[in-house]
């Protein structure tokens, strides 16, 4: 499939940031794979955790930096947040045994061009880009699974 046409927003500061990713929580729906593309800092784990919250998590929401990946099960789902940073190669991936973790689940996967072919390909992209005085965050649908959690987000 093609991707979607992208959809963009302008965060001015965290609290947008956490709002985003809460808003966007009510439409997410397991199996699904979400790419988080961003330079360090931009906002990414903000956004896991603003999603979390929206999904009913009040426990802390930490980066999976040293960890590799940090779960949260919730009451419709197990959500997986993977942060591939430290891999030194691709077949990391596969000495860590993360393909066990997908099937049922939502994932989000920082840095996940880390993880080379081993990595499951994303069923949307989530960019946080440095943007005058905050972030730009632009959504991209690249599966149909992903393109109806976005067309359930934005209804």
């Amino acid at each position: 499939m093609s991707r979607s046409a992208p959809i963009s927003r302008f965060l001015p500061d965290e609290a947008a940031t956490l709002a985003l990713g809460g808003s966007w929580a009510a439409s997410l729906a397991a199996p699904l794979v979400v790419y988080l593309h961003g330079d360090l800092g931009a906002g990414k784990t903000t956004f896991t955790r603003g999603l979390l919250r929206g999904l009913g998590h009040n426990g802390a929401v930490k980066s999976p930096t040293y960890a590799l990946v940090e779960s949260y099960p919730l009451a419709a789902f197990t959500l997986h947040h993977f942060d591939l940073y430290r891999f030194s190669s691709p077949e990391e991936w596969q000495d860590a045994g993360l393909d066990d973790l997908f099937g049922r689940s939502v994932c989000l996967i920082e840095w996940p061009q880390l993880g080379g072919e081993f990595v499951p390909a994303a069923d949307i992209t989530v960019q946080l880009e440095n943007a005058e005085a905050g972030r730009m965050c632009t959504l991209t649908a690249h599966t149909p699974q992903g393109q109806k959690s976005l067309e359930a987000w934005l209804n």
